[in-house]
């Protein structure tokens, strides 16, 4: 008998970094929290950066965070690589070095085969062999549509941390990835984007930002986040609101993944980008000039998007050709500067 078929998105509305919960809400309720006091928490969430940070000597810190979220792409095999690489991400945006992974799974087994559930897995041990890291077990509950991810521990050095919270005017902003895989994933599901587009997304997700981090560390740079569900000016504005500053974003410059451009033109647009941006209105001026679909695209949810980077100018080249001769970020582009703060924190150009 031939093995069942499966399509995962098929079991999911919303799927990858698309179906987090509004940033507006959830900035609502992690303001009532109590604030953590202690004197070796070197980040927490004061700033929405991309992970805990706790110094355990003057040698080491640990990064510590997770991810996880329902089906991004029909393949398990190809979800499990796209959960992992999304979750080791912020231990890279702040350039560190995975060390240790478990496992989170939500999957029902009376609804789908266990093959599924093996071929995530395998999936994502995939990339956390990948990036040198230890799968140290993990934690299963029947759940359906199945959901994936990561609780990951990086290490760092106390003195070459990266956060969102450094950014200095006259910084050149630089992102690794291109954006539009949030548009590429809701055309899947109505058929409209050409398979080539859609594999070429699906590749991008599963980069691991590990090439981007080795270049940040080498040079030296203070100020970095990755750009995932919120998408870019959701990350942005974190980073504005962080480091006291605006940034200035020009959309033209915009790197933007195949076909993506187009669909978003013809309002092929998923429901997070529309949330993202009334995150981000209240802070946010966007010229006259800009077309409408470039606004939108810089507001998709990203599922393992690229690295945000602060560059000063004079590293601004080797930066660039570091991240070029990696071979793996060829659609890099600068695109914007960090700006004294203004009336507004961020402004698309």
């Amino acid at each position: 008998m031939s093995e069942q078929k499966i399509d995962l998105l098929e079991t999911v509305e919303y799927g990858g970094c698309s179906a987090k919960l509004p940033p507006g809400e959830l900035a609502g309720i992690l303001s009532k929290l109590p604030k953590m006091q202690h004197p070796n928490i070197m980040v927490d969430i004061d700033t929405h950066d991309d992970a805990g940070v706790y110094r355990l000597n003057d040698e080491t810190a640990i990064i510590f965070t997770t991810d996880f979220f329902p089906p991004v792409c029909s393949d398990p095999f190809e979800f499990g690589e796209i959960a992992a690489a999304n979750a080791l991400s912020d231990v890279y945006a702040m350039g560190g070095t995975p060390l240790l992974a478990l496992n989170l799974f939500m999957f029902s087994s009376a609804k789908m085969p266990l093959s599924a559930f093996e071929q995530i897995l395998q999936g994502g041990h995939s990339k956390i062999q990948e990036a040198g890291a230890l799968v140290m077990g993990g934690h299963t509950i029947e759940d359906h549509p199945p959901k994936y991810g990561l609780a990951v521990v990086g290490t760092v050095h106390p003195n070459k941390l990266i956060t969102n919270a450094s950014a200095k005017p006259g910084d050149l902003l630089v992102l690794t990835k291109p954006l539009g895989v949030g548009v590429l994933v809701a055309a899947q599901r109505l058929n409209m984007v050409r398979e080539e587009a859609y594999r070429k997304g699906l590749e991008q997700m599963k980069l691991l930002n590990k090439w981007g981090a080795e270049v940040m560390t080498r040079h030296e740079l203070t100020c970095a986040t990755d750009v995932t569900g919120f998408g870019l000016l959701g990350h942005a504005l974190k980073m504005a609101e962080a480091s006291d500053v605006s940034l200035a974003i020009r959309s033209r410059d915009l790197p933007i993944i195949d076909q993506a451009d187009e669909l978003a033109n013809d309002g092929c647009l998923p429901g997070a980008s529309f949330r993202n941006l009334d995150f981000v209105q209240p802070s946010l001026h966007v010229n006259k000039l800009v077309e409408p679909h470039l606004k939108m695209l810089a507001t998709d949810a990203q599922t393992s998007g690229g690295l945000l980077m602060c560059v000063p100018p004079e590293k601004l080249d080797a930066v660039l050709a570091d991240l070029k001769a990696t071979g793996k970020h060829p659609q890099t582009k600068v695109i914007g500067e960090v700006l004294p703060r203004t009336r507004k924190m961020i402004y698309l150009e």
